[in-house]
């Protein structure tokens, strides 16, 4: 069998560091203060892109979706709060989300881009063919599965929320196929996406869905006073394709400036298709099947109290912050650098090796705190975020039970995805895919026990199976991510954390979330959830930021040193 670490030697990416194949490769450093440099073998040639800096332009890009995602979800709340239509419009909406995910977030990028990226570096003619031709192939699966959806939703029903009934079930229906068409636009969003990151044009294809958060906070604002919640749920829903279409838009412009010959075709027999179609299918299963946890967490939500299901999106719209600003603006950033490593295998396994070492270390500096943040001051966290209109305190307390299950495995989930694009760059998208499966089946067991029988069992209300399900999600994540490390260690060597730099980043974080409680307890339990929330949380950075500093951690000292350069300008 051919042994697919063969075909990265290969590879190779474009423009960056102003480098061109062929040149003696430069030192690989790590691009956080207080990491050794070491150097690589002169003879591994390969153009060596600034990945902190592309880190940088993708972590902004996501940073300000996020934010405005975050003032959409507010605003959500302000007017569905854990009602019956907020179940409908959250189970519906995971339909486009699970076409994004598996297209933009995995299936594509770690098919199309090393491919394309390549051709790009050796000034091939065949690339904007490749491009075109990809997309082509794009728009007719999507326009197969939009018509397919849409005729086919009540059936889909039965299968995303089989515990709906009545009015909800009815509703729900409706929000799917009217979001159909806005889930095809968003597919070919992420060729855009493959395209843009090739040419490391990062933040572009990261803010565009601004323009969908956008549309979507304009349609609750202008609807919001005079509809009830149910034909509001349809009018966002409306403004989430629209926002589809303008977050497709704001890209196209420039992908037409960087693709030579603009003209999509339907051609399967180029060699370079090929290899994209290829590699595509393993990673839509493996993206595809870790999706398919998050629908089996929804479909089991759907069968407790009202309410479940929407809380169960509020609490998932925090936890995939974390995941999305660090864990995949690195994994991003790093895929199409490890990907153009070229040289003997033993030379691409040191190269592969330092690259995810220092990647693992800049996602575990930010996720760990998360996690205790999530697990310890949730109830700060979803009251300042949620916490109006229609969105009570009991239901922020709500909230954080679902997100402290999450926290659980937090860690595990983001460096796993790191791993993933390890295993993508060396042209093996099997191995996940084998992984996520566990994984999936795992979720899907434990999330049943956990959900359904345990809250009896301990004499809890109903409601709060749903911290069972991201209880036993976590714990799945964490047997993922073990074995993905240890088959990759065999593979390319010993990675992952030294024990005493995850150590020094529990201690910081627990320390920070005593500061914090601590605050919490102080003030009066009639102050509003913002002011609560800038000194319990600002506590908790302080404290994280002073001890990780002056423990000696160097990404620590590198993030104050950028803040006091910002604060000089």
């Amino acid at each position: 069998m051919k042994d697919p670490s063969n075909d990265v030697l290969n590879a190779s990416l474009p423009e960056s560091s102003g480098q061109v194949a062929g040149e003696t490769l430069e030192p690989i450093t790590a691009v956080t203060a207080g990491v050794p440099k070491v150097s690589t073998s002169t003879s591994v040639k390969a153009q060596q892109p600034s990945t902190a800096r592309s880190a940088f332009f993708v972590g902004s890009g996501i940073l300000l979706s996020r934010i405005i995602g975050l003032i959409r979800q507010r605003i959500f709340a302000h007017y569905f709060g854990t009602s019956a239509a907020g179940d409908a419009f959250s189970a519906a909406f995971r339909i486009p989300n699970f076409l994004q995910n598996i297209f933009g977030e995995g299936a594509l990028s770690a098919s199309f881009i090393p491919v394309y990226a390549k051709l790009l570096a050796q000034n091939d003619e065949d690339a904007s063919h490749v491009a075109n031709a990809i997309l082509g192939l794009l728009a007719v699966i999507t326009s197969l599965i939009v018509l397919v959806g849409v005729l086919a939703t009540p059936y889909l029903i039965d299968f995303i929320a089989p515990g709906f009934q009545g009015d909800t079930r009815e509703l729900t229906i409706r929000l799917v196929r009217i979001l159909f068409p806005g889930a095809g636009l968003l597919v070919l969003s992420a060729w855009c996406l493959g395209v843009l990151n090739s040419h490391h044009r990062f933040f572009v294809s990261y803010t565009a869905p601004v323009a969908w958060n956008l549309a979507i906070i304009g349609s609750l604002i202008m609807f919001g006073g005079e509809l009830g919640q149910f034909p509001l749920a349809v009018a966002v829903a409306w403004g989430s394709v629209i926002g589809s279409a303008l977050q497709l838009g704001i890209q196209l412009p420039i992908v037409f400036k960087l693709i030579h010959r603009f003209r999509p075709v339907i051609d399967t027999a180029n060699t370079h298709v090929r290899t994209v179609i290829a590699n595509f299918f393993p990673v839509f299963m493996s993206r595809g099947v870790i999706q398919i946890s998050a629908f089996v967490d929804a479909i089991l939500a759907s069968f407790l109290p009202e309410g479940a299901v929407v809380a169960l999106t509020y609490a998932q719209s925090l936890y995939t912050l974390p995941v999305s600003l660090f864990g995949m603006s690195v994994s991003a950033a790093e895929l199409p650098a490890m990907a153009r490593a070229v040289g003997d295998p033993k030379e691409v396994s040191e190269a592969l090796r330092r690259r995810l070492d220092t990647g693992l270390r800049r996602i575990a500096f930010f996720i760990v705190p998360s996690a205790m943040a999530f697990l310890l001051l949730g109830d700060v966290i979803a009251a300042v975020l949620y916490q109006t209109g229609q969105f009570k305190h009991e239901a922020a307390i709500y909230v954080w039970g679902i997100l402290a299950g999450s926290s659980i495995g937090l860690l595990a989930a983001t460096l796993g995805r790191l791993y993933s694009s390890t295993y993508y760059a060396l042209h093996d998208t099997r191995t996940p895919l084998i992984y996520a499966i566990v994984h999936v089946a795992l979720t899907t067991v434990l999330g049943y026990v956990s959900a359904i029988h345990v809250p009896a069992l301990l004499g809890l209300e109903a409601k709060w199976g749903v911290v069972g399900l991201t209880a036993s999600a976590s714990l799945a994540a964490w047997i993922e991510f073990v074995l993905l490390r240890r088959t990759l260690n065999k593979r390319i060597g010993r990675t992952g954390l030294p024990l005493t730099f995850a150590g020094k980043l529990v201690l910081a974080a627990a320390a920070g979330a005593a500061v914090g409680w601590g605050f919490k307890k102080l003030l009066p339990g009639s102050l509003h959830p913002m002011p609560v929330a800038v000194i319990v949380l600002g506590g908790f950075g302080v404290t994280y930021f002073a001890i990780t500093s002056l423990l000696r951690v160097g990404e620590s000292r590198e993030v104050i040193w950028r803040l006091i350069r910002m604060l000089k300008r």
